[in-house]
């Protein structure tokens, strides 16, 4: 499992609870396709954090980089749907900042290392 990470900053004028439907929208559509795998949102607590910290944490587990593939064909097609869910979610967010996170130690060098 792989975890997808994006810290996010909505636009001054947004509402996050408006933009925590869109997503919640958004992520339910790519998750009943089959393109990723659970997903939850954080706000920070309390503005405590370091000035490069963002706001709010979205956490999207994918079982690989094919998956994850998946999942951004699927929001690049060509269908009016998609188009919208993204756009409404896309819209309200003023900075992004992307990072993707896997297991450590992973099951392949877990078992070099038992070897060693």
């Amino acid at each position: 499992m792989n975890v997808y990470c994006c810290m996010i900053t909505l636009k001054d004028d947004a509402k996050a609870l408006l933009f925590a439907k869109a997503l919640d929208d958004w992520m339910g559509h790519l998750k009943a396709a089959g393109v990723i795998g659970d997903w939850r949102l954080m706000r920070r607590k309390l503005n405590l954090a370091a000035d490069c910290y963002r706001d709010f944490l979205l956490e999207i587990e994918v079982d690989g980089l094919a998956q994850l593939e998946e999942a951004f064909r699927l929001t690049g097609a060509h269908d009016d749907d998609v188009a919208q869910m993204h756009r409404a979610v896309n819209d309200l967010i003023a900075a992004a900042e992307f990072a993707l996170y896997r297991p450590y130690p992973d099951m392949e060098r877990a078992e070099r290392m038992a070897l060693l």
